[in-house]
């Protein structure tokens, strides 16, 4: 705004100053036009936005389920409850039997001696573990008692990789409570086995010496007479691919199948349809026009748009003249995909390699041609509508900057009437000066006439 002083009608009676704001009203017609563009631009870059996120994610999504590794989908079954199977993306059809000849165990020592929790001197004030493996002792600082004792073995902060218990097995004469001690390894396997004993000499036993419970590596039986042990009771890739795992009473013979899951891979087909056609009703509501109601979306003139629609559909219909249909992939009168879930599963258990080179083959693959389009549209460098979005965004950026100039020029503009219009004022009020010293004047000299 002008720093000029404005006397408004104080001459003429005018309402100077709603003159002047309604001149800069006509004078910001222009200005209002850009920011009205501004804000449709900005709306339609939204909505771009919102399609290319759309877009991105149906490239992710066809071309995981393009890859090999998507299509090796296994269910394994075990004929025991107590060996389970997991299954791996190297893993193959097939089956085979295992021996569950014994689980693996962890190392223990139940201590002879019963004493007092509380009790004082029970235990040496130092206690040595000593692991069998050859691994450099341990020493635990104890306060003399088996509750001190069971606190250090436990302590996270020591690291002993074993867990203690005192077990309350009765009381002694004078009714105080009495309890042995328990200590076993955290791990399993024949390489957890450790010993308790006093540091002071390295040798003596603690607590009346302990009976052992030998920890042991567990042991299956593949086929006909393939030993294979573990540490722990699950056997890592037995086969390729392939993790067993025997729960603490297994036993006996297990029959291993792995075999091909159809519905994993319709849930996986059926996931790229709906993804596709949530992008087509995307592209249909902002490219859509109601000629009763002369209502449109968002990008309705915007042909690179409906374009894409028709790439996306073209991508069921394979370059090599064959039609989808017979895997259940098909358009409706909509322009939408549909899936026949009962027909892809009946075509997958006839022939799943044949099914998978038609769905994900490099070129010529459904789903690969499907993950083509989206990428192309969408890709962050390169894609169409990225670089429709990085267009629009520019344009606002412009229209802004000329916005911003016409607030100087709207600012100068008003400067300038409002000195025109003050001016005015001024000038009126001289001349009423002028006039009434004139009229006084004349008004003068007609007195003087008279007398």
């Amino acid at each position: 705004m002008s720093g000029s002083a404005s006397i408004g009608g104080l001459a003429s009676g005018l309402d100077t100053v709603s003159i002047v704001n309604q001149l800069m009203q006509l004078e910001a017609v222009p200005q209002s036009r850009m920011q009205t563009r501004v804000s449709t631009e900005q709306r339609a870059v939204n909505a771009m936005q919102t399609l290319n996120s759309r877009l991105a994610s149906l490239a992710t999504t066809a071309a995981d389920l393009a890859k090999p590794t998507a299509w090796s989908k296994l269910t394994a079954t075990s004929s025991l409850k107590d060996v389970t199977v997991t299954v791996g993306a190297s893993a193959a059809a097939g089956a085979f039997s295992v021996q569950v000849d014994r689980t693996a165990l962890s190392h223990r020592l139940e201590h002879a001696s019963a004493v007092g929790y509380d009790a004082p001197g029970t235990v040496p004030t130092s206690v040595r573990i000593d692991r069998l493996d050859g691994t450099v002792a341990q020493d635990l600082t104890t306060d003399g008692t088996l509750r001190g004792l069971v606190t250090a073995i436990n302590d996270p902060a020591n690291k002993t990789g074993l867990r203690a218990t005192a077990v309350r097995v009765g009381a002694d004469a004078s009714g105080q409570d009495q309890f042995r001690l328990v200590v076993e390894s955290v791990a399993t396997g024949a390489s957890s086995d450790f010993t308790l004993r006093d540091a002071a000499d390295g040798t003596s036993p603690i607590l009346g010496g302990a009976s052992t419970r030998v920890g042991r590596d567990a042991q299956v039986t593949v086929g006909g007479g393939i030993v294979a042990t573990s540490a722990t009771n699950t056997f890592k890739d037995l086969v390729p691919g392939v993790d067993i795992t025997l729960g603490a009473a297994a036993t006996g013979l297990a029959d291993i199948e792995l075999k091909l899951d159809p519905a994993a891979t319709i849930r996986s087909v059926k996931s790229a349809v709906d993804a596709i056609n949530s992008v087509l009703t995307e592209i249909d509501s902002l490219t859509s026009y109601n000629p009763a109601t002369k209502a449109k979306g968002m990008l309705a003139g915007d042909s690179s748009v409906r374009e894409l629609r028709g790439r996306l559909l073209d991508t069921v219909f394979p370059t090599d003249g064959t039609s989808l249909s017979t895997l259940g992939i098909q358009t409706d009168k909509n322009g939408r995909l549909v899936l026949d879930e009962a027909k892809l599963s009946e075509a997958y258990k006839a022939d799943p390699d044949a099914v998978q080179r038609r769905l994900t083959a490099d070129g010529t693959g459904f789903l690969d041609r499907v993950a083509e389009v989206a990428t192309a549209a969408s890709d962050k460098a390169t894609g169409t509508l990225t670089q429709a979005i990085t267009g629009r965004t520019s344009t606002i950026e412009r229209l802004n900057d000329g916005i911003e100039a016409w607030d100087l020029r709207l600012e100068l503009r008003r400067t300038a009437l409002t000195r025109q219009f003050t001016a005015l004022e001024t000038a009126l009020s001289q001349m009423n000066s002028q006039s009434s010293w004139l009229a006084g004047q004349i008004s003068s000299l007609a007195s003087s006439s008279g007398s």
